[in-house]
């Protein structure tokens, strides 16, 4: 009990999270107006070991048009720059953080680099992905769509460097080929197909030996490319000036395993601009060998782990051997709430637990209280998965991720903060330079962050 009220109270008096991308974020949509020149210098604490930070992250907007900049140089004690920020192709690359088109929902939103909470449709089976869950392993992407009123797609690539997850929804709104499709509401309806594949070599790995020689696995039993096929509709119920109401239903099927389907209810408050809330309410129905949202969050971490038991001995476990071990009709549920009040703080949480697994839990909690003109920011944000009970979603271990910045302004431009990381860096790599063990990592960061408006 002591855990949960400590963890509360962290989380009231912190706020804008989710991991360690999460910051990225809220400067991109600090300078969604305009511009700004944020750098910083500091002192950073990677499990234990000191180094001294620098950091330069230019953001500038122009009509709908972003590109975001992020050099971030660590530097140990005896002068030597930390070598996991730039030891692959990638990693010279991901200093452009992203460059943008559009926001997502426009009629044309292009987004290249860093992808952190990518979706297709309700999310069904691509929902809040990210493919850099890591500072030292960051990856360049793209999301894609186009939306022509009658017709329209949603794209993700995972990355340019390396077979990864691609996904591609198409979607058409029948009604609006003919005069009905000038009503208000159901004009809106819509239906959509989603294919969505992983080609990363580990994608469909269930059993292996590991070759102590060549410190790699020899895959056994292998699937091949995961890939997930689905149809959902959506229908538009309700549009007055205060809310909006949408209902849904889709179907997922796992090729070469489970099916699921899931029903819910999306609602949009919106009074005088003042409070602003959406919530997500889903009852998920799924078959035997499926999960809903395959591709989440966690994926990067989950799709294939090493586990080294010494020099000469190692297993792994997967994403896709837990599908063989899911029976029972395990059917779930999925809420989520997202509340702003008139820019003083953001709150989102959102939790999905499946009914006959007790270790099924996953949660994302964030808030943001920083308002424009305080002389204070904080921040803070948490994800879980494979949550068991009360005491252990407020445990940090290797399955979670967590971020907190607690800063004064004693200067409109200057902020003065200190950053704590829970997250993850790259920890075995395979003969292809692939990566297929993560470990836990520990950031603290006292830091001075320098912000002007262009």
């Amino acid at each position: 009990m002591k855990k949960f009220f400590y963890f509360i109270s962290v989380l009231i008096f912190c706020s804008n999270v989710s991991f360690a991308q999460q910051e990225q974020m809220q400067r991109e949509a600090q300078s969604q107006a305009m511009g700004m020149i944020m750098g910083g210098l500091g002192m950073t604490w990677i499990d234990g070991k000191p180094y001294y930070t620098f950091r330069f992250m230019p953001e500038v907007s122009f009509l709908n048009f972003g590109v975001g900049l992020d050099l971030n140089l660590n530097i140990d004690t005896k002068g030597k720059v930390r070598t996991e920020n730039f030891n692959e192709t990638s990693d010279y690359l991901s200093l452009i953080r992203y460059f943008r088109y559009g926001q997502k929902k426009d009629n044309i939103y292009v987004r290249v680099g860093a992808l952190d909470y990518s979706y297709l449709g309700h999310g069904s089976i691509i929902y809040m992905y990210n493919n850099s869950p890591s500072f030292d392993a960051r990856k360049i992407g793209l999301e894609l769509d186009l939306d022509f009123e009658q017709v329209g797609f949603e794209s993700v690539y995972g990355s340019f460097g390396e077979a990864g997850v691609v996904g591609l929804r198409g979607y058409v709104r029948p009604l609006k080929f003919t005069t009905l499709g000038e009503l208000p509401i159901i004009g809106g309806f819509e239906f959509g197909a989603t294919y969505a594949s992983d080609l990363n070599k580990y994608s469909g790995a269930i059993q292996g030996t590991y070759d102590s020689q060549k410190d790699d696995f020899n895959l056994t039993v292998d699937k091949g490319p995961l890939s997930i096929v689905g149809f959902d509709l959506g229908l538009p119920i309700l549009r007055i000036p205060t809310l909006d109401a949408d209902l849904y239903y889709d179907y997922v099927k796992i090729l070469d395993f489970g099916s699921g389907q899931s029903a819910g209810i999306m609602l949009s408050f919106n009074f005088l601009s003042l409070v602003k809330a959406n919530a997500k309410l889903e009852r998920r129905f799924n078959n035997d060998r499926y999960l809903p949202s395959y591709f989440n969050a966690f994926y990067e971490i989950e799709r294939f782990r090493a586990i080294y038991l010494n020099d000469t001995s190692a297993y792994f476990v997967s994403k896709v051997a837990k599908l063989d071990t899911l029976k029972n009709n395990n059917n779930g549920i999925y809420g989520e709430l997202t509340v702003d009040v008139i820019g003083l703080f953001k709150i989102l949480g959102s939790y999905q637990k499946l009914d006959k697994q007790p270790k099924s839990g996953i949660m994302h909690f964030s808030t943001d209280i920083s308002p424009k003109d305080a002389s204070f920011v904080a921040r803070a944000g948490y994800d879980k998965r494979d949550i068991k009970n009360l005491n252990d979603l407020f445990t940090l271990n290797e399955r979670s991720y967590l971020f907190t910045e607690i800063g004064y302004k004693p200067y409109p431009f200057l902020l003065v903060s200190t950053v704590v990381h829970y997250t993850f860096s790259p920890y075995k790599r395979d003969s292809k330079d692939r990566v297929i063990a993560y470990k836990t990592q520990k950031r603290i960061e006292p830091r001075v962050s320098f912000m002007f408006p262009l």
